[in-house]
């Protein structure tokens, strides 16, 4: 999906075991299909999961959740992939790596909400639950809309090259979400990419929440971008409600999902099919409510 990914496979997180955590070395190795985009995961057995960077700007994220994902998943009500074990560079592979919990579920489909109000009550407890906890020694997590502009702008002149959408409203949406009024609360603990594919359903219900590679402290208005990239229009003012979220922390969240989207769109158009599917979604919804 990247220029410069590093290729990984079973056989390769077969060896880094075996040179280095070989209690776990005879597990089976099964690549999981995902539409994630910064780590290659591999099952190990039932219980475990390999996490691995594809590239080198995911690195960060190894001694990140490492770090912060024990602290959290203690306070936090839902199941989260805690790390058991840190692995180093080793069989021709150059990067940090971990263990995690292997937690069961499946992605929710954005056309296949069971009950879509449902899940949107629980997005709201957790995200709630999140918002809630001390910040302290937290690290800085997402990024304002000024800060998204120019990454924007560029991809909105790629999607115009390569003939992928009309850009003319959504340059002209984004043009007014730059308008919006920045955050000035203090700043509240983020996941900072709660998106269908980092939220596991068990039984049609919410069972866990994974990559927290962008997690720390924030704006709340950042964690709302689920309102647009999964539940449908019918039960964004319940999950509005419920995380109490004012109009304009309600509209740089849609600023920050339609920016999100932008950007995902003509880079993974070819690579990950499924996240550029999702990207066309974001943007078609955010035109619509817009559109009133």
């Amino acid at each position: 999906m990247h220029v410069g990914e590093v290729p990984t496979d079973a056989l390769l997180v077969r060896r880094l075991l075996e040179q280095q955590l070989p209690r776990w070395a005879a597990l089976p190795v099964v690549a999981v299909a995902s539409t994630g985009t910064d780590h290659a995961m591999y099952r190990l057995g039932d219980a475990l999961a390999a996490r691995l960077p594809r590239i080198d700007w995911a690195v960060a994220a190894v001694a990140h959740e490492q770090r912060w994902l024990p602290w959290l998943a203690q306070r936090l009500p839902l199941p989260l992939p805690v790390p058991l074990a840190a692995g180093r560079p080793g069989a021709g592979y150059p990067y940090p790596w971990s263990v995690v919990r292997w937690l069961p579920g499946t992605p929710p489909q954005v056309d296949r909400l069971a009950d879509a109000l449902r899940l949107a009550h629980a997005l709201a407890r957790f995200l709630t639950a999140l918002h809630r906890l001390p910040v302290d020694d937290a690290p800085p997590a997402g990024r304002t809309i000024a800060q998204r502009d120019a990454d924007v702008q560029a991809a909105l002149a790629q999607l115009h090259a390569l003939g992928l959408t009309d850009v003319a409203p959504l340059a002209q949406c984004w043009q007014a979400a730059r308008a919006i009024a920045a955050h000035h609360g203090a700043p509240v603990w983020i996941h900072g990419d709660i998106a269908p594919g980092n939220l596991l359903l068990a039984d049609g219900a919410l069972g866990a929440v994974i990559d927290w590679s962008g997690c720390g402290a924030g704006d709340p208005a950042d964690d709302a971008r689920i309102a647009w990239n999964l539940l449908p229009a019918a039960v964004r003012p319940a999950f509005r409600a419920a995380l109490g979220l004012d109009d304009a922390a309600w509209a740089r969240g849609r600023a920050l999902a339609l920016s999100q989207a932008v950007l995902q769109w003509p880079y993974y158009h070819q690579s990950n099919p499924a996240l550029a599917a999702n990207a066309r979604h974001v943007v078609a919804e955010v035109l619509r409510e817009l559109a009133g």
